[in-house]
């Protein structure tokens, strides 16, 4: 059997899966980290100790592994070359190098990554052309066209959530007044709420309880959410739209609402609809878009 393993390396947890060459799911494991600065050696150790305990239990050496990590990756995917703050000592780390691996370990952003798993495996399996959001803390995104990832010039595309909705608001952390991701974040909640909630959960569960004022800060965020996916739909003609993240847990509170608005202001030629989907590989999607990287270098 030829299988291949992909690892997300994240601030609080690595994540591993083992695929068989049936694109079936056999293997997957976890291990929990510590995001800071004394902390690499750990997602170094337990990538390698992960790897290794997959390898044991099927029996045989992977014949492809990949890695998804946060921040940018080089053109030629052998490492992320940018990521401040978080997860230091990643930058320009080779994992080809660390984890003993024969042939190269592409390394892809994670957003990016889950994207690849979603249109592999996942909810949008089979498409060629996608816009994944990830909405969580702020908003991450990814774009797949004709099949192919789209990184940009030093791979910086698909940061969706810091295009201005607000040209007069306070700047992102991208520096972009107005960002997306600041009207629908979970950062910016207790912002958003003038401090009456702190969290997107809190802020659902009182909007289904008939709390006005959570109902109105709500609304508003679905609609930005729905501007913003009519604004990627115009730009970039998608098959689908995938929605990941923490967020997306509030489910029919999410996904009525949008729909609503999305009948007002998606452009609809000859009556022909965007589908919008959630996410079905939850928090394995980056793994598993990593292990389709190691085996479709081509497609990355």
């Amino acid at each position: 059997m030829t299988w291949s393993v992909g690892i997300d390396i994240g601030g609080t947890a690595i994540k591993a899966v083992a695929i068989n060459d049936r694109d079936e799911i056999i293997l997957q494991r976890s291990k929990p980290t510590n995001d800071d600065p004394d902390s690499f050696r750990t997602w170094v150790d337990s990538a390698k100790a992960i790897l290794s305990e997959l390898e044991s239990e099927v029996g045989s050496p992977a014949n492809a592994v990949g890695i998804c990590a946060p921040g940018l990756a080089d053109r030629q995917h052998r490492w992320i070359s940018y990521l401040p703050v978080k997860l230091q000592g990643i930058e320009k780390f080779d994992w080809t190098q660390a984890l003993g691996c024969t042939d190269q370990v592409p390394v892809v952003n994670d957003a990016h990554s889950a994207l690849l798993g979603e249109s592999w495996i996942g909810a949008a399996g089979g498409k060629q052309d996608v816009v994944l959001l990830t909405l969580g803390t702020g908003v991450g995104g990814a774009i797949l066209s004709d099949g192919r990832l789209i990184n940009g010039a030093i791979g910086r595309a698909g940061h969706l959530g810091h295009m201005s909705q607000d040209i007069v608001g306070e700047p992102s952390i991208a520096n972009m007044p107005g960002a997306f991701e600041t009207m629908i974040g979970n950062s910016t909640v207790e912002k958003r709420s003038d401090g009456k909630f702190y969290s997107t959960r809190d802020l659902v569960k009182a909007h289904e309880g008939g709390d006005t004022v959570a109902t109105e800060v709500w609304l508003k965020s679905i609609r930005a959410l729905g501007c913003a996916i009519a604004s990627y739909i115009n730009i970039l003609d998608p098959e689908v739209v995938v929605l990941t993240g923490g967020i997306t847990t509030a489910g029919d509170s999410l996904i009525n609402p949008l729909l609503t608005v999305m009948e007002e202001v998606e452009w609809r030629p000859g009556g022909h609809t965007v589908p919008i989907i959630f996410g079905k590989l939850d928090m394995w999607a980056g793994a598993v878009g990593a292990a389709y990287a190691a085996l479709h270098p081509d497609k990355i």
